[in-house]
């Protein structure tokens, strides 16, 4: 019996896979748990206006992606801390703070996991840090580290 599958279920497929199982698989464990539905002309029908709608979302989502790494790769952050002789900082500098620092100055609001420093910064400098804005999509943002 062709269904499709409403939820991902691990060994047999993902959510919107139209897959062949037995018909007392399906009709004694998918469908009273709304795990599938047929794959019949109707089902079939939404399930391709479904899979439309989310590849035009994607799309979307990807063009603000694109559009939001194109301003961060043209602005630059500055953070301001405390530091000691030879240019050493009291502390360091993580991905967190530059996240607060952007979002405070330019608007521009992400998450701290999505930029990428290899270690933690403890000098005074201007340093690019690359940022995954998306998947494929990546921006490099200029951080201007300045004393008090």
């Amino acid at each position: 019996m062709k269904v499709i599958l409403q939820a991902d279920i691990k060994g047999v497929g993902k959510k919107g896979d139209v897959i062949n199982v037995s018909d007392g698989y399906a009709r004694n464990y998918l469908f009273p748990k709304k795990l599938a539905v047929e794959a019949n002309e109707a089902n079939l029908k939404i399930l391709e206006v479904q899979k439309a709608k989310e590849e035009k979302r994607k799309q979307e989502e990807l063009q603000r992606a694109k559009e939001i790494a194109k301003k961060i790769s043209e602005i630059s952050v500055e953070v301001f801390v405390k530091a000691g002789e030879n240019g050493k900082i009291f502390g360091s500098i993580t991905s967190k703070d530059i996240a607060e620092a952007l979002k405070k100055q330019h608007g521009i609001d992400i998450d701290k996991k999505k930029i990428e420093l290899d270690e933690a910064i403890k000098m005074i400098g201007v340093y690019n840090v690359e940022i995954k804005v998306y998947p494929d999509v990546t921006a490099k943002l200029k951080v201007n580290i300045k004393a008090k």
